[in-house]
């Protein structure tokens, strides 16, 4: 199996949702907290690789910045 590349820091993305969250935002095109903000949780957790875990601490660093998720 081969290990995943760490390709953080990507843009403001907080470094705690790990490597294959990070990529994987990253490869879809959401690669800051205002780009997250388009986007829905349930939207986020349909990325292959980005868990509750990375949402959580998505959604930390969102309200620390005064954003949110998108709403559906």
């Amino acid at each position: 199996m081969t290990p995943t590349p760490d390709v953080r820091p990507v843009g403001d993305l907080p470094h705690a949702i790990g490597r294959t969250a990070a990529r994987e935002l990253s490869l879809n095109g959401i690669t800051t907290l205002r780009r997250v903000a388009e986007h829905s949780r349930k939207e986020l957790l349909a990325i292959h690789g980005v868990g509750p875990k990375a949402v959580a601490i998505l959604e930390e660093a969102l309200a620390e910045k005064g954003m949110g998720f998108r709403e559906l």
